[in-house]
């Protein structure tokens, strides 16, 4: 290139010199000819010019797109039960999801905060396990800055988002188990937000001209759970009969806020099909009585009841209502039950595990618009939550979440409503109102339906937001967490492929831009969003998303540990893990 340039400059140079004896009457042509060859052999083109000159960065991407070697998850086959057959990188901004069945609610499904994408260097590096547990590296508006067991967790804004950055420059989360001393540090304006404001204390929110209540329009359950492998739970008529022995209306009327009910079904009938079918047992102690006596407790027996005291809006005060039930359970049945309050990381661990031998009270707020998060969580072949699962409840469920239409699929729920009901694998007591609350000085507070509060998009004008929930996260690594407060701790830093909007359970781009569906909902292609960075600085690929997905749903994978090593969310909302071992399965 330099003796182009030199070659033209020479030409350039004689020209004028011609030219310029021409002018001072030297009588000599200029050399048109030597001019006319030099200018079109030796002087670049312009295209040679942009090949030359090419920025670095251009060489940069063209290198690491021929670097790129996608990578892939698959199934040896669909006869393991579950959706997803397989999940490729196609090249290095196209993910395709191949499943064995239909999922019409696979949009939904993606959005979830378990499903959020970390580096594929970070997960090999830990292997799933360790500091992957405390120190995520995500995508979101927010990095993990410290997490101070017992105290905090502080964020530090992430300057190079892809989106809308964050509004205050640190967010810090904190917790209390008591809504009385959450609304005791928004009143002294050390925190700017907080969940789930005690119902006793509603109107007092509403009366001060400092505060902003927050009415949260979540569905959501809170029932009480047995679990049939263990005696006298085993028994049908024992089930039922607790469930026509508690009055969960007087539950609802002394402990909840107003706009409470109680549960006529399990899912809540503001999501499509939730409330097909017969409305639950109502309380009759007689008949109750005479189920016992008909399975040999006439006199009742001895159990326990097992919950954990963190506040949430499906259950606003734990343990008063666990005394409730204790007295209930006495009066009504004859049935002795001590109570145990266990810490929430082991009480969930063994809960959903099938391990707690008595009756446990938990619940569940919604995670997407459908169905199937109510039902197909629970009560699938694939959770040991109630024991021995009933194949007349998940079959039915296994059909009907194939189904796309609300109309079309509503005599199936109708009929695994009816199987519900009639094999009580747990009593649904209530579906709560709730609410949150802020200063009326942090601008943009909000309490989406599905999802968590985004720190980013509140305003204190004070370069920090604090908000205070209802309990310590259990991990930050979601992948392998069903814990409300773990996942909001998540969500500010680990970011899926779709995203919640605001106000409504629809999805909208998040690191993909699209995810678009085959006719009968089969194959998803997902294309990813160019130009995102990790907060280690690392650029976002298609193999990170199949690496983060491998290592939640892929029984074999190494790096497939994480906290419990449940995985709960992959394997009940996808019908099971692809490549479990037989005794897994």
């Amino acid at each position: 290139m330099k003796n182009h340039k030199l070659l033209l400059l020479l030409s350039m140079f004689l020209i004028f010199a011609l030219a310029l004896a021409a002018c001072t009457g030297s009588g000599q042509e200029p050399a048109t000819d030597t001019e006319t060859t030099t200018t079109e052999e030796e002087a670049p083109t312009e295209t040679e010019e942009m090949e030359e000159e090419a920025p670095a960065e251009t060489e940069e991407m063209e290198e690491e797109a021929m670097a790129f070697e996608p990578i892939s998850v698959a199934a040896e086959n669909c006869d393991y039960g579950g959706k997803i057959s397989s999940i490729e990188a196609v090249d290095e901004f196209t993910v395709v999801f191949n499943l064995c069945k239909p999922d019409p609610a696979f949009l939904a499904k993606v959005a979830f905060t378990p499903f959020g994408i970390q580096p594929s260097e970070w997960i090999e590096a830990t292997g799933g396990t360790g500091e992957i547990l405390e120190k995520p590296i995500g995508t979101g508006p927010y990095m993990l800055d410290s997490w101070t067991r017992g105290d905090s967790i502080v964020y530090k804004r992430f300057d190079d988002y892809w989106g809308e950055p964050a509004i205050e420059e640190t967010a810090v989360l904190r917790w209390s188990t008591e809504g009385a001393a959450r609304l005791v540090e928004l009143q002294a304006g050390t925190v700017d937000m907080i969940t789930n404001v005690s119902p006793g204390d509603f109107e007092a929110v509403e009366a001060d001209s400092n505060l902003h209540l927050l009415p949260s329009t979540n569905p959501n359950v809170f029932y009480l759970a047995m679990t049939n492998t263990f005696e006298p739970f085993g028994d049908v008529r024992v089930r039922q009969a607790i469930a026509m022995g508690v009055d969960r209306q007087r539950i609802v009327d002394n402990y909840y806020p107003a706009g409470s009910e109680a549960a006529s079904h399990f899912t809540p009938c503001s999501i499509p099909n939730g409330c097909t079918g017969e409305s639950w047992y109502e309380f009759d102690i007689e008949a109750a009585k005479a189920l016992l006596a008909e399975a040999g407790y006439p006199d009742g027996f001895e159990t326990t009841i097992f919950y954990r005291n963190v506040f949430r809006g499906y259950l606003p005060e734990p343990s008063q209502v666990a005394v409730e039930l204790q007295t209930q359970l006495q009066e009504n049945l004859g049935i002795i039950a001590d109570i145990v309050e266990m810490e929430s990381g082991a009480f969930i661990a063994e809960s959903t595990a099938g391990n707690l031998d008595g009756l446990y009270m938990l619940g569940w707020g919604a995670d997407y618009p459908h169905v199937t998060n109510f039902l197909d969580f629970h009560f699938s072949a694939e959770n040991p939550q109630f024991g021995d699962p009933h194949p007349e409840i998940y079959e039915l469920l296994l059909e009907a979440s194939t189904i796309g239409d609300v109309d079309t699929a509503a005599p199936l729920y109708e009929q695994a409503n009816n199987a519900i009901r009639e094999l009580v694998p747990m009593v649904p007591i209530a579906h709560g109102a709730s609410a949150d609350a802020a200063l009326a000085t942090t601008e943009g507070a909000y309490v989406p339906p599905f999802g968590a509060t985004d720190f980013g998009a509140l305003k204190t004008g004070k370069g920090t937001v604090v908000f205070m929930q209802n309990a310590e996260p259990i991990s930050l690594y979601c992948t392998d967490e069903t814990d409300g407060e773990s996942l909001r701790a998540c969500q500010q830093v680990v970011e899926p492929l779709l995203n919640y909007m605001k106000d409504s359970g629809d999805t909208q781009p998040a690191l993909a831009t699209e995810c678009i569906g085959n006719d009968d909902s089969t194959v998803w292609t997902c294309t990813l969003r160019q130009g995102v960075l990790f907060h280690d600085g690392s650029k976002f690929d298609a193999n990170d998303v199949v690496a983060s997905w491998a290592a939640g749903i892929d029984a074999a994978n190494p790096n497939h540990v994480g906290n419990t090593g449940a995985f709960e969310y992959y394997s009940y909302l996808w019908d099971g893990l692809m490549n479990a071992p037989e005794s897994d399965e």
